[in-house]
C-alpha cells in the first residue's frame, strides 16, 4: 500500500487498494508495513524527550509542561470539525477530521495535528462501532485506539465510583452513629484538620484556624453530619459498557448493610436505596477532564462537583465528603493527552470522551492547547452534531479555554439529510431501509 514515491512529508506515498478493505484490514496492513516509532513522532512535533511518556509501542502520554516551555510561541491555526444533525450510524466527523489533518500534512507538507476524543466501549461494541475514523483516514493501530487506549476512561470510572462509594458509606455511618462519634472518627485525638476539612469549615462559616478541640458542640455537629437527602442524589455509578439492566438497581441489600431502626432501638433495618448506572463518558469526572486546564484546576473542579443536597437544601460536594484529592490522584495520568499517528503518519492527540448529548462531547482543552503550540494547523473534533457538539464547543469549551477557531468544517451527508428529512427509522440491529442505500 506504499510506493517508491514520497509524500510531502518525505514518507512513502500511500497507494490505497481498490476496493477499499475493511477498517481493521487497513489498520493491520499499515501496521505490518511499519509505523513511525513514537520517538520519531514526538521529535517531528518538536517534543523534548522528557515531555512525553512511552505507553506501549504505539502510544505516548504528553506532559502538560510542553505548554510552559512554548508559552511564548504563537498558536497555530485552529480548525473545528462538526456535522449536521447526527444519526445512530455516525456520518464521518472523525474520518473527516483525520482526513483533513492528513491532507494538510502528507499532501500539502504543512505541520498539522488532529485532536479527537477517546471512544467509549458502548458504541464500539454496538451498531455504530469505533471512532478511529475510517478507511485510509484513521488512527492506527485501530484496535489499540478503540479498546482501552491508555486507560483514561477506566480512570474516570474509578474516580466516579470511588465518590459513589463514599456517598453510600457516609450516609450509612451517619444513620448509625451520633454526631459526637462521627466527629471522633473524622478527627481522631491529636490530629488537626486537613486542608480539605478546612475548606468545609470555611463553607460552614467556622474559623478554619481553630483546632478540633476548640469547636463548639454545634460546630462539631455541623461539620461531621452532612445529612444527605437520598432523594436529591444525582451521583450514580458508571460503567463503560451498554448494560441496560444496570440503569436502575437497588443497593445496600447485603446482610451487613443494616442500621438501628431508631436511636436506642434494638431492631435493625436494611440500609438500601434505588440508584443506577450511567455510561462512564457521561460522568461529570469526564466533563472535568475535558474542560480542565491544569492539575491544580482539575483538583478544584473535582472537589466542587455536587453529588446531591442536604435535608436543609445545601449542596453537598466531593470536597464535603473529603474526596477531591483522592479523585485527583486517580486522574493524575488521565490529564495527559495520548499521542498516536494516522495511516499517513500524521500525529494525533486523543483525549476526553464522546457523546455531546449527555456530555461535553469534545476533545480536551489541554490537548488543543498543546497541539496549537506544536503544529501550524490543528484540526479538532466537536462531537455529535452542530446542534449540540459544536454549540458546546463554542459556548462552553471556547469560553473556558479562551481559544477561537479560525475555520469550521461541517460534515453533511445525503444519508443524514434523508433521515432527518422524513426517511425511514434507523434502529440498532435492524437492516437499513433501502432509501439509505440507493441513490435517488
Amino acid at each position: 500500500m506504499s510506493s517508491n514515491e514520497k509524500d510531502a512529508l518525505g514518507y512513502p506515498k500511500l497507494e490505497p487498494r481498490t476496493p477499499v478493505p475493511s477498517d481493521i484490514e487497513v489498520s493491520q496492513d499499515i501496521v505490518k508495513l511499519g509505523l513511525l516509532p513514537m520517538k520519531t513522532v514526538a521529535k517531528n512535533l518538536g517534543l523534548e524527550e522528557d515531555e512525553y511518556l512511552p505507553w506501549g509501542v504505539h502510544k505516548s502520554k504528553v506532559k502538560l509542561s510542553v505548554r510552559d516551555r512554548l508559552k511564548d510561541k504563537p498558536d497555530g491555526n485552529y480548525i473545528v470539525v462538526t456535522g449536521i444533525n447526527p444519526t445512530p450510524l455516525g456520518e464521518g466527523k472523525s474520518t473527516t477530521t483525520i482526513g483533513l489533518a492528513q491532507a494538510l500534512g502528507a499532501s500539502l507538507g504543512r505541520k498539522s495535528l488532529a485532536c479527537i476524543r477517546q471512544p467509549s466501549q458502548g458504541p464500539t461494541f454496538g451498531i455504530k462501532g469505533g471512532a478511529a475514523g475510517g478507511g485510509y483516514a484513521q488512527v492506527v493501530p485501530m484496535e489499540e485506539f478503540n479498546l482501552h487506549l491508555t486507560g483514561d476512561i477506566h480512570a474516570v470510572t474509578a474516580a466516579n465510583n470511588l465518590l459513589a462509594a463514599a456517598v453510600e458509606s457516609r450516609m450509612f455511618h451517619e444513620k448509625s452513629q451520633s454526631d459526637e462519634n462521627l466527629f471522633k472518627r473524622l478527627c481522631p485525638p491529636g490530629k488537626g484538620f486537613s486542608p480539605v476539612m478546612k475548606k468545609r469549615l470555611e463553607k460552614l462559616g467556622i474559623d478554619p484556624t481553630k483546632s478540633p478541640e476548640e469547636l463548639t458542640s454545634d460546630e462539631k455537629s455541623a461539620f461531621a453530619r452532612l445529612d444527605i437527602d437520598p432523594d436529591t442524589l444525582t451521583w450514580q455509578r458508571v460503567l463503560d459498557t451498554c448494560d441496560r439492566h444496570l440503569r436502575k438497581v437497588e443497593v445496600g441489600l447485603g446482610k451487613s448493610e443494616t442500621t438501628k431502626a431508631s436511636p436506642g432501638s434494638t431492631e435493625r433495618e436494611q440500609h438500601n436505596r434505588t440508584t443506577g448506572f450511567d455510561i462512564t463518558v457521561a460522568s461529570e469526572v469526564m466533563a472535568v477532564l475535558a474542560l480542565t486546564t491544569s492539575l491544580t484546576d482539575m483538583r478544584e473542579k473535582l472537589g466542587k462537583m455536587v453529588v446531591g443536597y442536604s435535608k436543609k437544601g445545601e449542596p453537598i460536594s466531593a470536597d464535603d465528603l473529603g474526596c477531591g484529592g483522592a479523585l485527583t490522584v486517580l486522574m493524575k495520568d488521565a490529564i495527559m493527552p495520548t499521542l498516536m499517528q494516522t495511516v499517513e503518519k500524521t500525529p494525533v492527540l486523543v483525549h476526553a470522551g464522546p457523546f455531546a448529548n449527555i456530555a461535553t462531547g469534545n476533545s480536551s482543552i489541554v490537548a488543543d492547547q498543546i497541539a496549537l503550540k506544536l503544529a501550524d494547523y490543528v484540526v479538532t473534533e466537536a462531537g455529535f452534531g452542530a446542534d449540540i457538539g459544536m454549540e458546546k464547543f463554542m459556548n462552553i469549551k471556547c469560553r473556558e479555554s479562551g481559544l477561537k477557531p479560525k475555520c469550521a468544517v461541517i460534515v453533511a451527508t445525503v444519508r443524514a439529510l434523508k433521515m432527518h428529512g422524513g426517511g425511514g427509522a434507523v434502529s440498532a440491529g435492524k437492516p437499513l431501509p433501502p432509501e439509505y442505500k440507493e441513490e435517488n
